[in-house]
């Protein structure tokens, strides 16, 4: 049995990969290279933010390979993110220009608030993160409908194609929901056989909004984890995954895949192998039997690996909660 290739945005009718390809933890010096290789592998959702320091050089691999002429620019899914730091409606688009320009594009496809929270303004180009230079979580007051309404303005221009959310729960949502114009495509979140969230992925469906997945094999692409976690296997390593990837021949890493497109998650898997780009994408065809499916679903730890936790952040913030 052929599983879908995509997932269909409201309310732009657009298709979203259900495999695509992430950007985060890519060294700026590597980026543009692994970005052209991984459209060459046949990626089509290139998944970035101006967070992860490295847009500028995803631009380029992207422009490259448009201009050698492997993939044309409606044929790729272009996904960015508005950080915390610029959620003021005077910095939107402003903000959003910069992600424009170091894409050298005349459009995003997709432009994602990164996280429900604002944080006081900072230099776009100097460097910058969750926590001032005195390691201080400075929370301002910029509400999210002004945020969301300059994003509405960016898809009246033509500049955005869909907007989105990333880190939000069902409160927040409904929220947002009750005052948007134009309503969310996209809901991003961390997503695992650890932390499955099936209830807020049920609901926000029920309202139009499609789900993408960040760290699809869990604890293992984290290199601290929250207090609590730390007896957790290493999902790829997970004895119940890799008895299925044998009995599959697949890797552990496609296993994990399969078991998120098979729930119609999206996922972005993120790596610098030319070969493990193509193992990643080539699982569409791939159904695991329903026995194995309940063997991933009996994972289930409620285990949030990306949680703003002293141990990992310098303080405590449960925007989860």
């Amino acid at each position: 049995m052929t599983t879908q290739k995509f997932v269909t945005l409201q309310p732009t009718g657009d298709k979203l990969p259900l495999v695509g390809f992430g950007t985060a933890r890519i060294s700026k010096e590597d980026t543009e290279q692994v970005v052209y290789n991984a459209i060459m592998a046949g990626n089509r959702l290139i998944d970035g933010a101006l967070a992860y320091v490295n847009e500028a050089e995803v631009g380029k691999g992207v422009r490259r390979a448009i201009a050698d002429g492997i993939v044309k620019r409606e044929e790729l899914f272009i996904v960015g993110k508005l950080w915390n730091s610029f959620h003021e409606k005077q910095h939107v688009k402003p903000i959003f220009q910069m992600t424009l320009d170091n894409y050298g594009l005349d459009y995003i496809d997709l432009y994602l608030v990164h996280l429900p929270f604002a944080i006081e303004y900072v230099d776009p180009k100097g460097p910058f993160g969750l926590t001032n230079a005195k390691n201080e979580l400075k929370l301002i007051k910029a509400p999210m409908h002004e945020t969301w309404r300059e994003l509405e303005a960016l898809v009246d221009a033509g500049l955005i194609r869909n907007i989105g959310i990333s880190n939000f729960n069902v409160q927040l949502t409904l929220d947002l929901l009750s005052y948007a114009r134009i309503p969310p495509s996209v809901l991003e979140i961390e997503h695992h056989p650890y932390l499955q969230q099936r209830r807020l992925i049920k609901w926000v469906r029920s309202q139009g909004v499609q789900v993408i997945a960040y760290a699809s094999f869990g604890n293992a692409v984290f290199e601290a984890v929250p207090q609590g976690t730390e007896h957790l296997k290493n999902l790829l390593e997970h004895p119940v995954i890799v008895d299925i990837a044998e009995k599959y021949q697949l890797s552990t890493g496609q296993v994990l895949l399969v078991w998120a497109i098979s729930h119609q998650v999206v996922v972005i898997p993120k790596t610098v192998n030319v070969s493990r780009m193509k193992s990643n994408l080539d699982i569409n065809h791939i159904r695991l039997d329903d026995d194995d499916q309940q063997k991933i679903d009996a994972l289930e730890a409620n285990a949030r690996f990306n949680d703003f936790y002293a141990n990992n952040y310098g303080f405590d913030f449960p925007i989860y909660d």
